[in-house]
């Protein structure tokens, strides 16, 4: 499957950034954001009857995407993951690319940490491509970005395509761009919980 990676600018992304550009060029589609995304999505969404948070659980939010991808087919399901969620269920991408759905968009905010417990450094960030391995999975197509003028131009255009497509957004480290460290292993449970009562507003939409 064809990777494309493309660099225009020299600036880096901050994550708001990218989610606002993201919101920017949705339109009815259905958000699943976790991780690194979750901390800002709810502040910019510009429709969030049809967002549904995951907290807390790393690694989930891909796996129960294609669920709900797979149950409401006439819905574009749009993820936003993190690097390290996404580390801890690689094996979601074999799973993703087999079933081939095609209402569904991966992003991938890669900032190289561990945010959510804590800012710990992902070992070997630098030496793996998860835009390759997603390719080589079989995504119908997998995207590396890294200016923020590319990203704004290429939405429109990966947000009409058919899937699954991946694209990883490179973003700034909360700790290097100076954000306070707000865990979202706070009151995990609860947290959780509220996670399940979003995805069955959505499954019974």
């Amino acid at each position: 499957m064809p990777m494309i990676k493309t660099k225009k600018g020299s600036d880096m992304i901050s994550a708001i950034e990218a989610v606002k550009a993201i919101n920017d060029a949705r339109s009815s589609e259905v958000v699943i954001d976790t991780m690194t995304a979750n901390r800002y999505w709810k502040s910019v969404s510009n429709n969030q009857e049809m967002d549904s948070p995951i907290f807390g659980a790393m690694g989930k939010a891909s796996s129960v995407s294609l669920d709900l991808a797979l149950s409401q087919p006439n819905k574009k399901i749009v993820v936003l993951d993190g690097d390290g969620s996404l580390l801890m269920n690689l094996g979601s991408l074999i799973t993703v690319a087999g079933v081939e759905p095609e209402n569904f968009l991966h992003f991938v905010f890669k900032d190289g940490a561990y945010w959510t417990t804590g800012g710990q450094h992902i070992f070997g960030n630098g030496k793996f491509d998860l835009s390759a391995m997603a390719s080589d999975a079989g995504y119908r197509s997998a995207h590396s970005l890294e200016d923020l003028e590319t990203l704004v131009s290429e939405l429109p255009t990966l947000m009409k395509q058919d899937g699954p497509i991946f694209v990883s957004i490179k973003v700034i480290d909360p700790k290097r761009a100076g954000e306070p460290f707000i865990g979202s292993t706070k009151n995990a449970m609860e947290k959780l919980s509220q996670s399940t009562v979003y995805i069955r507003r959505l499954t019974n939409a």
